[in-house]
């Protein structure tokens, strides 16, 4: 199944890449590549840490009812787990993240998977309002009948539904945790396997108890504040890498990029979320007027430029953590199977 899985990965992102490079010169976007101004990327690497520091910042603050650990200590757990994310296909390195805190810190997997869900669940809240705040610009610039743009409004509609429910449903469950997990007990329990019962219920018991820091509207509040400064500052990495190339568009094109790429990366793909970034990249800068030799151009180094350091960073804490790929992939095989048995029931 799981080589199933990879397979259809590839294909999807083979499709997305031959989407991208559909009508786009090699040789003008390469020479547009040579010509660009490297230096740019220094200062986009910096701000894109500092949105990584805001990233650890929010998760300490969504596991403080779980355990108070110091950003220092949780920093290279995040890294990992990002890197994760860039080598693994289905974004195992979430399960990675919630494996090194459990060896590290001994927090309970399910209660920090429940954590990083609600981090999810944020972004994609903070993304589609960035292509919803954007979208009448994008309208006036590419046409009310465009093609593109009635299709970014039909993904986003549907998309707030989607997150909005998850959410709702997230916020339910804090807020009245002994009635949900009443609800729990009285209806699902009964029909689990004996074999597996308690452990399935103290699964689910210990992810209710991530979601303690959702039982506040302050908490609330400044999970999302925390997520919308986070994607301001990876937009400013945008920016930066933009001005290493020859064109130029509004910052809140560049929102609109963010928020659009960054939803379609949630479409399984290949490790690295190869062709799944591009294509949508290169689209929204072309409907903006920018040459698509440039924009593939940009778009190509500015997914490396997301992609390398924090990869390379996350390798270095991977070592220096000295974990094992086997005993790692057996543990997430392990959360996996009982994830799939919770599906089931």
């Amino acid at each position: 199944m799981k080589r199933w899985q990879f397979i259809i990965g590839i294909i999807i992102s083979a499709i997305f890449v031959w989407l991208a490079l559909r009508g786009i010169d090699l040789q003008k976007a390469w020479l547009a590549m040579q010509s660009a101004n490297y230096w740019w990327l220094i200062p986009s690497v910096a701000v894109y840490f500092m949105a990584v520091w805001a990233r650890v910042w929010r998760w300490q603050y969504l596991l403080r009812p779980l355990k108070k650990i110091s950003l220092h200590t949780m920093f290279p757990i995040v890294v990992i787990g990002y890197m994760g994310n860039n080598i693994y296909p289905a974004r195992i390195g979430e399960v990675l993240r919630a494996y090194v805190l459990k060896k590290k810190e001994n927090v309970p997997i399910s209660a920090s998977l429940a954590t990083i869900v609600i981090e999810r669940i944020f972004d994609g809240v903070v993304m589609l309002g960035f292509v919803i705040f954007n979208l009448p610009a994008l309208t006036a610039v590419a046409g009310g009948d465009s093609g593109f743009v009635g299709n970014i409004q039909q993904v986003a509609v549907v998309g707030t539904l989607a997150f909005a429910a998850a959410l709702a449903a997230f916020l339910l469950a804090a807020m009245f945790p002994h009635q949900s997990l009443g609800l729990f007990h009285r209806f699902v329990e009964p029909l689990l396997p004996q074999a597996i019962r308690s452990k399935v219920v103290g699964m689910v018991v210990s992810f209710w108890t991530g979601l303690e820091s959702l039982r506040s509207p302050q908490n609330i509040f400044m999970v999302f504040l925390t997520s919308v400064v986070i994607w301001l500052l990876e937009t400013v990495k945008y920016w930066f890498v933009m001005h290493a190339f020859s064109f130029e568009v509004s910052f809140f094109a560049l929102m609109l990029m963010n928020g659009i790429v960054n939803l379609a990366t949630t479409i399984p793909s290949a490790p690295g979320y190869v062709g799944t970034f591009d294509a949508p990249g290169i689209a929204v800068l072309s409907a903006y007027g920018v040459s698509p030799n440039i924009a593939a151009s940009y778009t190509i180094v500015l997914h490396v430029a997301l992609w390398l350091p924090i990869t390379l960073l996350g390798l270095y804490y991977f070592g220096k953590e000295s974990l094992s790929w086997s005993n790692i992939e057996q543990q997430i095989e392990a959360v996996e199977e009982e994830k799939k048995k919770l599906e089931n029931f």
